[in-house]
């Protein structure tokens, strides 16, 4: 059953315990070739990175599936070593590329170059749920949400922690300040995310848009696979430069 990342987010809430995520089976990426080549001779299929899901070996098995089935369309599968809108970026960086005419090799040098640029920072509202990612433990987890701590992550590869905070507003200011940091003056390409938090979001974004020459500026939500391991009330913001 398709549902909407908020209605998947209202079930998180009522039982967390409940909610479980899984990774595609080689089918729906089979699904998905097929109906891509029904659009064009290749495919370049763009997955979150292998050190945090198995998606990349799924897309890699059906593209053998889809070697008996298609053989007259190239597919070619990429790891976009990240997660969340940056993953996104890189994706819409390329799909432009390729409306603009460029063939299925200079397509993968645009998302490779934008894959070697593009960031992301998120917040969470609470610790409670991360402990599911299987990256910090539960204790820990649980002593963050008595002490009211929040987390911000950059996600390169994997998910890195980038520091503690104890308020939303301290932490939007290190985020920004991370941000100046890899971006300087140049114009920016940027994502604004969020769980379940559509006016926080709303709010962040006319920051960004205040604090950053914006030469694009998406307001999103994220999957609900990231619900499952921070929890509602997380924000991001995915961004790369101008070359």
């Amino acid at each position: 059953m398709d549902i909407s990342p908020t209605e998947a987010y209202k079930l998180f809430l009522r039982n967390p315990n409940a909610f479980a995520t899984s990774a595609p089976a080689p089918g729906e990426c089979l699904t998905a070739y097929r109906q891509a080549s029904e659009r064009g001779e290749s495919v370049l299929c763009i997955t979150v990175s292998i050190k945090l899901s198995s998606t990349y070996n799924v897309a890699l098995m059906a593209k053998e599936y889809a070697a008996q089935e298609i053989p007259g369309v190239k597919i070619e599968v990429m790891d976009s070593l990240t997660a969340t809108a940056a993953e996104g970026l890189i994706a819409l960086a390329a799909a432009k590329a390729a409306d603009a005419g460029a063939d299925l090799e200079e397509v993968i040098n645009v998302a490779k170059d934008i894959r070697n640029r593009v960031n992301v920072y998120v917040l969470l509202d609470t610790l409670r749920h991360v402990y599911r990612s299987g990256r910090v433990p539960k204790i820990a987890s649980q002593a963050g949400t008595l002490f009211n701590i929040r987390a911000y992550f950059s996600v390169h590869e994997k998910v890195h922690l980038a520091g503690i905070v104890r308020s939303q507003e301290h932490g939007i200011e290190i985020m920004f300040e991370k941000m100046r940091g890899k971006v300087g003056d140049k114009p920016i390409h940027a994502a604004v995310m969020h769980a379940y938090a559509p006016e926080a979001a709303i709010k962040l974004k006319d920051c960004v848009a205040k604090e950053f020459n914006c030469k694009d500026l998406w307001l999103t939500e994220f999957s609900p696979v990231m619900g499952y391991a921070c929890g509602t009330g997380t924000l991001g913001v995915a961004f790369y430069s101008e070359a």
